[in-house]
């Protein structure tokens, strides 16, 4: 049998919530140092496995706070599980909070190479592709200003530029299609379309099951941190749509 593109292994995730407001930094440390700090644990996932085959295009539903975006994470190596593992064949292209890795203070061509650091691209591969990318971006004119200047628009450009610069064996796809003005959208969306075809592994988050079901093969459906349902996409998306119509 062929290795999976995608492992997940019984894998949980645990925060510790403060159930007690602290205003300032001064009590926070007081508290920590009499060891007076009391948490709620909270499971965001909880013992969650699948396996994602190569060119397979999973769906991920849930409500929010059902622990989709947590399960991005954790797979796209962003946090480490509590529990579990998770493996993965290949380069990854995770299309995650856009922008989120940004130094404010540094310029967009500074950027490029930093968030793409992130993404654990070398400098020399940054620099082979930095045309393509600041094409891409539309952003010739504002490369040098500092970030912050920019708009939470033009900054998920320039992330989904830098992200997308490569050629991935794995896909993770958060609801970003909405990216920038329509024509931007247009353009980021047949970009995205042209690695399915290509056959790259995909894991989508989404509500909206039209797109679900257009787009993905197989879906796993989350309430609560766990699976509830699994299987061919159509069956899990009929499955959330009658959950829709009772909330």
């Amino acid at each position: 049998m062929n290795q999976p593109a995608i492992l997940v292994q019984d894998v949980s995730m645990m925060f510790n919530i403060n159930s007690e407001k602290i205003d300032n930094l001064k009590e926070y440390v007081i508290r920590l140092l009499k060891r007076k700090l009391h948490y709620t644990e909270f499971w965001a996932l909880r013992d969650v496995s699948f396996q994602v085959q190569k060119g397979e295009r999973l769906g991920v539903l849930g409500f929010n706070g059902a622990g989709k975006s947590t399960l991005l994470k954790v797979i796209a190596g962003v946090m480490k599980p509590s529990a579990g593992r998770v493996e993965i064949q290949g380069v990854v292209a995770p299309l995650l909070e856009l922008g989120a890795g940004f130094d404010m203070n540094y310029s967009g061509r500074e950027n490029i190479f930093l968030y793409g650091a992130t993404m654990g691209f070398s400098r020399a591969y940054i620099r082979e592709r930095y045309d393509e990318i600041l094409a891409f971006s539309e952003l010739k004119d504002f490369i040098d200003a500092p970030v912050k200047n920019y708009s939470s628009g033009m900054r998920a450009r320039l992330g989904f530029s830098i992200a997308t610069a490569v050629e991935p064996d794995v896909l993770i796809v958060d609801e970003v299609l909405s990216v920038g003005d329509a024509k931007f959208r247009a353009k980021s969306e047949a970009k995205i379309k042209g690695m399915f075809d290509r056959g790259v592994t995909v894991l989508f988050v989404s509500h909206n099951t039209s797109q679900v079901r257009s787009l993905c093969t197989t879906a796993i459906l989350l309430d609560k941190g766990k699976i509830i349902a699994s299987g061919e996409a159509n069956e899990v998306c009929d499955v959330y749509d009658k959950m829709v119509k009772i909330k």
